[in-house]
């Protein structure tokens, strides 16, 4: 990939667009100047269509190569201005980045005072207005809708918002945490912990029992006690802990599939979610403003009330 970065690309990338340029005028030059060998007396080239279309041996019109000069001076001004030579950066300075950023501030300057509006409502009071709701769904369908869903019912291993199972909690604070920090969920692998094979298919058949699932007796009273190594994160009781993200096992809630060959497999291999960070300050690009009226339309979905 260092081959890709490398100088020598800027100098091929610069040098192969003054050639071209430089190319074009001297091509113009030379047809101007260059005459068809043995043209016909009346200046044709020769060539005839349809029987009496003949193509004549006249020289471009001068507006039109005046035309073509004018395209060339405007490309050598352009790249003196604009970034186009490689690594040169142009007279001005502009850069793709520096627009966006100029467009993103106007667009916020303009939007300011309808944002203004909303700043001083608590989240419940701001989900009770109808044009705050608007806008947070417009937020969530461009920003949250590929992982949760446009109904923000969530998918496999997309938490459900409209359900109350908040794995870091669902009041109005702490998914306005979620949205502007991001949330990293790790299940180490526990197998090992757990011993061997039979007994994690014991532990997963005593998982599948808090919940009231179908499952083997037997087997979830022998899991019971391999359980403890679980319950430092999932507590004893398996409800979970929000301060850990640790999912609550009594819900018969399942992020990431349901029955025996589903909780085995995340007890032997583990799981790791990211939720990205939205926030401006966080590496996102949601404003304080936006994220007040993102939260108010989550939290008004039903979750965490």
């Amino acid at each position: 990939m260092s081959d890709f970065t490398h100088n020598y690309w800027s100098i091929f990338i610069g040098a192969v667009t003054l050639i071209s340029i430089i190319a074009c005028l001297v091509l113009l030059w030379v047809s101007g100047k260059v005459k068809v060998k043995n043209a016909s007396a009346d200046n044709s080239t020769g060539h005839v269509w349809d029987e009496d279309l003949r193509e004549m041996n006249n020289p471009l019109p001068r507006w039109w190569v005046g035309l073509f000069i004018l395209t060339i001076i405007f490309s050598l001004v352009y790249l003196f201005l604009y970034p186009g030579l490689g690594k040169h950066e142009g007279s001005l300075g502009w850069t793709q980045l520096g627009e966006y950023e100029a467009e993103m501030a106007k667009g916020a300057q303009q939007v300011a005072p309808l944002y203004a509006r909303f700043a001083g409502l608590s989240v419940p009071d701001t989900s009770k207005d109808g044009q705050a709701l608007t806008m947070g769904e417009k937020l969530f369908l461009n920003n949250c809708a590929q992982c949760h869903g446009s109904d923000a019912r969530g998918s496999k291993g997309f938490p459900n918002l409209t359900d109350g199972d908040w794995l870091w909690g669902g009041t109005p604070d702490e998914i306005k945490t979620s949205i502007t920090q991001g949330r990293a969920g790790v299940m180490p692998p526990m197998a090992a912990a757990v011993g061997g094979a039979d007994d994690v298919k014991n532990v997963a058949h005593y998982v599948l029992s808090l919940s009231n699932s179908p499952h083997d007796s037997l087997r979830a009273q022998l899991g019971k006690a391999k359980f403890g190594v679980c319950a430092a994160c999932h507590g004893q009781d398996g409800k979970g802990n929000p301060l850990l993200g640790a999912p609550n096992l009594t819900d018969d809630v399942w992020l990431h599939g349901w029955g025996e060959s589903a909780i085995t497999a995340m007890i032997n291999a583990g799981k790791t979610n990211q939720m990205p960070a939205q926030g401006t300050a966080h590496g996102g690009k949601l404003s304080p403003e936006q994220i007040h009226l993102l939260t108010a339309y989550v939290w008004s979905r039903g979750g965490g009330r």
